[in-house]
């Protein structure tokens, strides 16, 4: 036991989708990864697709699904043959239903899968899965942990709060059918972690769990992209997003109705990082507003290109009625662009005294903040220096990393007296 509480671990990571640029999840599988292993652990990630890209030195292994959102072969199998197998085919009849049974069933093929291999690892780390199959690893098998980025119970109240048709709403309830499943399983490990005080406060809430149980991490920011890139001056009344789009959670509308009221008493331009759904709430809403002129969407963009937009934008702005860490936010710092926040969940505590923070889904605070930083050149050079020290001394994935070990050893441990 004291060998291993010295000694580089063994790790294995786990996440249902890996492609960072299916959201936060992603991107923090691939980086506290990479900070694993720089540290000198053995990292191994084990994810369903799409599935992500790693550093050299972290393995892959697959964990094929029927992958039915894929765009080539939308909620269907590729194979028929592939529904003879009765994980394939319940993961089929859920998703015909409306469901979404994509983390319960990685969970059954990842405890059969570490049944066998169980050996390999001192310690398993389950990223927001919250399965029974993942639950079962940590009752009968080996030390697991788990990341809770935020409670999907928010998600799903706001999702309810736009669906206005009975038949919208029973869609919400559908989907969100794997939350009963996630509330019984997080209850079932000795540790957990969490990205703020915040989230852990209203996780424990959510989930009914005890808060001694709960760890804080903070996230990293990766300055290999998130950078004060230097093209110039900045143009004057650039505002940029990078919300998910059609997202009710990220509050793009709030910030399109605020954009509306600015114009009004000045020029200005947003651009958005992403794409809206074609004839969804945000694409109908810039129209409505008559804002096709001034709002541009960028599409997906590369990692490599985020500095290059930001360098070309006065002030950035995290519109979001809730984040459980606000990964947008410490990026805009990272890249030394001025920062308007709301104060939705996490958001405050990631951005102390390194922006103008608002109240959530308050469309006329964001046009005031917006119209305030625009016209104050001295308050936007203010902030944007104190988010790069922010960042540079809290944000940092090898930080994070060695704290996450210090909880490994502590969950092998306890597991290690009770096994």
């Amino acid at each position: 036991m004291t060998h291993l509480a010295s000694r580089p671990l063994n790790i294995c990571l786990l996440t249902y989708r890996g492609n960072p640029t299916c959201g936060g999840q992603g991107v923090y599988i691939k980086h506290l990864s990479k900070a694993l292993a720089d540290e000198g652990h053995c990292v191994d990630v084990i994810s369903g697709p799409p599935y992500p890209d790693l550093d050299d030195n972290v393995r892959l292994i697959k964990m094929p699904s029927l992958d039915l959102y894929h765009p080539d072969h939308l909620f269907r199998p590729e194979k028929i043959s592939d529904l003879a197998n009765p994980i394939n085919l319940y993961e089929f009849l859920s998703v015909c239903t409306g469901s979404f049974p994509e983390p319960f069933t990685f969970g059954e093929r990842v405890f059969s899968y570490l049944k066998k291999h169980k050996n390999d690892y001192d310690i398993v780390h389950d990223n927001q899965c919250l399965s029974y199959g993942i639950g079962r690893l940590a009752r009968k098998v080996m030390p697991t942990i788990v990341t809770i980025h935020h409670p999907i119970t928010v998600d799903r109240q706001e999702d309810y709060k736009v669906a206005h048709t009975i038949r919208q709403k029973f869609r919400v309830y559908r989907w969100y059918t794997f939350i009963g499943m996630q509330l019984k399983v997080a209850r079932q490990f000795s540790h957990i972690i969490t990205v703020s005080d915040f989230t852990k406060k209203d996780i424990a809430k959510e989930f009914c769990l005890d808060e001694n149980k709960f760890r804080v991490v903070h996230n990293g920011i990766n300055n290999e992209f998130f950078y004060p890139r230097q093209n110039g001056p900045r143009p004057a009344n650039s505002l940029i997003v990078t919300n998910s789009a059609d997202t009710p959670l990220k509050g793009l509308n709030f910030l399109l109705e605020a954009v509306a009221q600015v114009r009004l008493r000045q020029p200005l331009t947003l651009t958005v990082i992403g794409q809206p759904k074609k004839d969804g709430i945000i694409e109908n809403l810039v129209k409505e507003l008559k804002l096709e002129d001034i709002v541009h969407f960028t599409g997906r963009i590369e990692n490599e290109e985020f500095a290059n937009y930001y360098a070309k934008s006065s002030v950035a702005v995290v519109p979001s009625l809730y984040e459980g860490f606000g990964i947008p936010a410490a990026e805009a710092m990272a890249c030394g662009v001025p920062l308007i926040s709301t104060s939705g969940g996490a958001l405050p505590e990631v951005v102390g005294n390194a922006g103008l923070i608002v109240p959530p889904g308050d469309s006329k605070a964001l046009a005031d903040a917006i119209v305030r930083l625009l016209n104050s050149a001295e308050e936007r050079s203010k902030y944007a220096q104190a988010g790069l020290e922010r960042v540079h001394a809290v944000f940092s994935w090898k930080k994070a990393a060695r704290e996450v070990v210090d909880v490994y050893r502590e969950a092998i441990r306890v597991h290690s007296r009770f096994s």
